[in-house]
């Protein structure tokens, strides 16, 4: 079916935060419901019991695979990842149960991916510290959706994701010794090129992308440091070499401001997140690159504080799901 539209499933993060809840107000979204079909991915109940807290009138369609979701939009579906656990859970509570069923869901959704039963994913909050407490090893969606995929976690990479603005990282959550040690030639050139790979399957037919240096002002010619001179440049070289359009490195506190770059990537985790979480609260997706599906979750956290209220902004979410309605399936 050519016209089809395109399966999108949302794992629906820790029960206990907003999660559910953003999920299901993705989920009822007219443009969303235009643009794809969505299929939450959850325990049927963690679903009900938000929304009747939440004040969400839905009725449910229940399904052990996509196949069967209902397209007429008059239910909401659900991919089913029984966690009978998390029926005593309450809002707002860090708990190994949390952690557990959380996993479990964003799991199911990437099998799901994998398997062809949906064309892209896009994961609600998880909360660290729940994970932990399970005793689950996690440092963010790009390493674990590695792991679930089997794919090399030295080639994967997050995205930062708003308005027309993104963001890679060539590292992400380590402390800044660590991560400067991970700055080398080779992997600022696998984000360069995971960057441009994304970029075209999210649409862009020929990318320009914008590179950050390392120390402030880029190193101002080797008087800051020599990280630019030594790694970061070559490593554009490099990708120059094979076609991509790349520019700078570019001081990282000014290049954001630059017009006409398709994506900036930056060496440190702060780099990016600190522009996108001014230029866009809670607003901002990430986009995990260099894996073979199409995953996505929103960059903001779980929300414990306003759990079960109903007032959970549900926008980054819906961005992150039309985004991914729009991508093209390169393979």
């Amino acid at each position: 079916m050519p016209n089809r539209k395109p399966t999108i499933v949302l794992p629906v993060g820790d029960p206990a935060g907003i999660g559910p809840e953003i999920a299901l107000k993705a989920a009822l979204d007219p443009k969303v419901c235009a643009a794809c079909d969505p299929v939450l991915v959850s325990d049927a109940g963690v679903i009900e019991r938000h929304a009747k807290a939440c004040g969400l009138n839905v009725t449910l369609n229940v399904i052990d695979s996509t196949a069967k979701a209902d397209r007429s939009g008059a239910r909401i579906n659900v991919l089913s990842c029984p966690q009978p656990e998390t029926t005593a859970l309450g809002f707002g509570i860090v708990s190994p149960v949390s952690g557990r069923a959380s996993i479990a869901f964003c799991a199911a959704a990437i099998k799901a991916a994998q398997s062809g039963e949906a064309d892209a994913v896009v994961a609600a909050p998880q909360h660290e510290t729940s994970i932990a407490r399970a005793g689950i090893a996690f440092d963010g969606h790009p390493s674990f959706v590695a792991r679930q995929t089997g794919t090399n976690e030295a080639g994967v990479y997050m995205m930062l994701c708003f308005g027309d603005t993104k963001i890679a990282h060539v590292t992400l959550h380590r402390s800044v010794r660590d991560a400067l040690a991970e700055v080398t030639r080779e992997n600022v050139a696998r984000t360069i090129r995971a960057t441009d790979h994304a970029l075209k399957r999210l649409g862009v037919a020929s990318p320009r992308i914008a590179v950050s240096g390392v120390n402030p002002h880029a190193g101002e010619g080797g008087l800051f440091g020599r990280e630019e001179i030594e790694i970061v440049k070559p490593a554009m070289d490099d990708a120059a070499h094979e076609g991509l359009q790349v520019e700078g490195p570019f001081g990282a506190d000014t290049m954001f401001h630059m017009p006409g770059f398709d994506a900036f990537v930056v060496m440190l985790h702060d780099q990016g997140h600190i522009a996108a979480k001014l230029l866009a609260r809670n607003a901002a997706a990430a986009l995990t690159i260099g894996v073979p599906i199409l995953f996505s979750s929103v960059a903001h956290g779980t929300g414990h504080d306003i759990a079960g209220k109903g007032v959970a902004d549900p926008s980054a979410m819906i961005e992150a799901v039309l985004r991914m309605a729009g991508a093209k399936r390169l393979g």
